[in-house]
């Protein structure tokens, strides 16, 4: 009976909930899901499901380490219907207390939005999205009708090309990614809205990082992309913000390609956890 309730409990917690688990057990890293069929060990492209067994795997060794799992669509996209049905059960695969996030990267208005939005929580039974603010407010509006979830607005992304709009001055003097930001805060009335800023962003995050107030932050951009973790972790234990994620897909999914590649990620997972909480623990 008690097992029956403890399920009937993880079923309906929040993504607020999920997060704030995450800080309880000083977990921080969300392993991105951006299964590429021709990154996958060899023994696993052999397999008939491979994106979904290779998930699977990775997902029985690192549940126990990790914040969060964030599931790119284009590498399902891609496949048509059948990466759509391994995306939804690799999503069914997560245990229920751990935060999923649609990376979706929505942005639409009307009934569009509102398909959208249906489409990732209540089909696909994701936590969480991230989404493009640039069309304003109402292609919004539909995501963040889902009070108990989280929804991450692109705000200063990890790519180079960030440059060409988000960095742009406004009359105002504000960037456009302190615009959206600065909005972000205003739109978060039911403490569900967070945003996206890049780890390789340093200098904008030191600058910037006191205005973020209660966002959840989601940071790319470590590993491949040059991104610091230890620099990124010092400015938020600064400030004594505890609510980010760092987002960490090819250097841990793709530790190893052989047949512990499962438990190498884990390995490099926990490994970068220890990093963090040695960083927050610091004086």
């Amino acid at each position: 009976m008690f097992i029956e309730q403890e399920k009937i409990i993880l079923k309906i917690m929040t993504a607020q909930e999920k997060f704030k688990k995450n800080i309880i057990e000083k977990k921080f890293i969300c392993v991105g899901l951006d299964t590429d069929f021709d990154k996958l060990p060899d023994h696993i492209k052999k397999m008939k499901d491979a994106v979904f067994e290779f998930n699977k795997q990775i997902i029985e060794a690192t549940y126990k380490n990790t914040a969060a799992y964030k599931i790119n669509f284009a590498f399902y996209e891609r496949y048509g219907s059948k990466g759509f049905d391994a995306l939804l059960r690799t999503v069914n695969e997560i245990p229920k207390d751990i935060l999923i996030i649609g990376d979706a990267k929505r942005g639409d208005i009307g009934n569009t939005s509102d398909m959208y939005a249906k489409a990732l929580f209540d089909h696909f039974g994701f936590d969480a999205s991230t989404l493009h603010p640039l069309m304003g407010e109402d292609s919004l509006q539909p995501f963040i009708n889902y009070t108990n979830k989280i929804n991450f607005l692109l705000a200063l992304t990890s790519n180079h090309g960030a440059s060409d709009f988000e960095k742009l001055k406004l009359d105002s003097g504000q960037f456009i990614y302190q615009r959206i930001i600065e909005k972000a805060n205003h739109w978060n009335k039911n403490k569900n809205i967070g945003i996206v800023f890049g780890a390789t962003q340093l200098s904008e995050l030191k600058e910037n990082i006191n205005s973020f107030n209660d966002l959840y932050v989601l940071l790319p951009g470590v590993g491949a992309q040059g991104g610091s973790l230890a620099e990124v972790v010092r400015e938020f234990r600064n400030v004594l913000n505890f609510n980010f994620l760092i987002n960490v897909s090819r250097g841990i999914i793709y530790k190893s390609t052989e047949h512990d590649f499962a438990s190498a990620a884990n390995q490099e997972l926990s490994k970068l956890n220890d990093q963090i909480n040695k960083i927050l623990s610091d004086k």
